[in-house]
C-alpha cells in the first residue's frame, strides 16, 4: 500500500511518500480501506519528534483520524461489517490506504457527510468532548472561552458548545478568523492580535471554562478571568508551558486546572470516549447542529504541502487529505 512516512525528525520535507504491506487486523481490529485523512496539530509534533516520548519517529506513518470503507474484520468484531462506511479514531497510520484500528475506536459514518468530512470528526470531537464537557465539566447556561477558535479543535468547540446551551467567546489571529468564529456560535471572537482578551472578558464578567493550546503568558490571564469554582483546561502549550500563579487564589477562589493527551491513553479508555462521543455528539451532527468546516485538501502525496499550510496558521477549519 501507498503510505506517507516520516524519514527522520524535522520539517515537514522528512515526510515522503513509499510503499508498506498492507496491515492484516487482529481479532479485534477492523481493517479500514482509508478514503480521507485528518491533518492535526500532534501530527506536526510527531514529526517534529516532540510527540513519541522518548521513541524515534523514523519510518512511522503519521495521521490520528480518517474515514473509509471496513475492508476485512478480526474475528471478534461483530458490529461492523465489509463495506460499512466507517471513521476512525488512531494512535498512528492514517497517512496510508489502510490501516488496522480496534473496531471500538470506529464509528459510523454521518449520514449524508462525504468522506472527507467524515475524516475531519474524530480526533477534535474527542479530544473537545472529554476536555471541555467530561473534564471541563461545561454545563448549560455556562460560558466557555475557547483559545485558538478557528483551528480545528476551535471550530469544533465553539459548535457543540454552542448546541448544548453554554455561551461561547473565542480569541483568534485575524479578523477574518473571528468572523468565522461568529458564524459558528461564539458571541463575541477577540482579535488578539489588536486587542487584550483579559481586559474584554473582564468587562464581561468572566467565564466559568477556558480552553486553552497556547499556555505562556496565557496561563497567568487565564486564572484571573476564571469566576469563582472555574475551570481551566489545557490541551497543547504552544507559547510555552510554565507560567507562575498564585496558589492561594487558586483556593480561595476554588479553581481547578486540568488538561490531557488523547494520543497515549489506552485502548479501553477510548473505547469508553467513542462510546459517549456517540451518544452524545452524533445526534448532533444527525440535527445539523454540527457543521464540518474544511478548509483544504491535499492529495495524500501533498502531505508535506498540508503540513507547510498547518504550521503556517493561516487556515480557518480543517485540513484533510484525500488518500483513495
Amino acid at each position: 500500500m501507498k503510505a506517507i512516512i516520516i524519514a527522520q525528525a524535522g520539517g515537514p520535507e522528512v515526510l515522503h511518500s513509499g510503499q508498506r504491506l498492507r496491515p492484516q487486523p487482529a481479532d479485534h481490529e477492523v481493517l479500514v480501506r482509508v478514503h480521507a485523512a485528518g491533518v492535526n496539530r500532534p501530527d506536526v509534533l510527531l514529526r517534529q519528534g516532540k510527540y513519541a516520548g522518548n521513541g524515534s519517529v523514523e519510518g512511522l506513518i503519521p495521521g490520528l483520524e480518517v474515514a473509509g470503507t471496513v475492508a476485512e474484520c478480526g474475528a471478534a468484531v461483530t458490529r461492523w461489517r465489509e463495506g460499512d462506511a466507517v471513521c476512525a479514531l488512531l494512535a498512528v497510520g492514517g497517512y496510508a490506504e489502510y490501516v488496522a484500528v480496534d473496531a471500538r475506536h470506529c464509528l459510523p459514518v454521518p449520514a449524508g457527510w462525504s468522506f472527507v468530512e467524515a475524516a475531519s470528526l474524530p480526533e477534535t470531537v474527542f479530544t473537545v468532548w472529554h476536555n471541555v464537557f467530561q473534564r471541563g465539566q461545561l454545563r448549560r447556561g455556562e460560558t466557555l472561552l475557547v483559545h485558538g477558535g478557528s483551528s480545528g479543535i476551535g471550530i469544533t468547540a465553539i459548535q457543540l458548545a454552542h448546541a448544548l446551551g453554554s455561551r461561547v467567546f473565542a480569541t483568534a489571529g485575524s479578523d477574518e478568523k473571528c468572523k468565522a468564529c461568529h458564524a459558528l456560535g461564539a458571541e463575541r471572537c477577540i482579535n488578539y492580535k489588536t486587542e487584550d482578551f483579559e481586559a474584554v472578558l473582564q468587562a464581561a464578567g468572566g467565564v466559568d471554562v477556558i480552553l486553552d493550546m497556547v499556555g505562556g503568558d496565557y496561563i497567568p490571564k487565564n486564572l484571573r478571568l476564571l469566576r469563582d469554582d472555574g475551570r481551566l483546561v489545557f490541551i497543547n502549550a504552544m507559547q510555552g508551558a510554565k507560567a507562575e500563579f498564585n496558589a492561594l487564589e487558586i483556593m480561595r477562589r476554588r479553581l481547578t486546572i486540568t488538561g490531557s493527551t488523547l494520543r497515549p491513553r489506552n485502548a479501553d479508555f477510548k473505547a469508553e470516549l467513542a462510546a459517549a462521543v456517540e451518544e452524545n455528539v452524533w445526534p448532533l451532527l444527525a440535527g445539523g447542529l454540527f457543521k464540518p468546516v474544511i478548509y483544504k485538501v491535499f492529495e495524500l502525496e501533498e502531505a508535506t504541502a498540508a503540513h507547510q499550510l498547518m504550521e503556517s496558521s493561516a487556515h480557518i477549519g480543517k485540513i484533510m487529505l484525500r488518500v483513495i
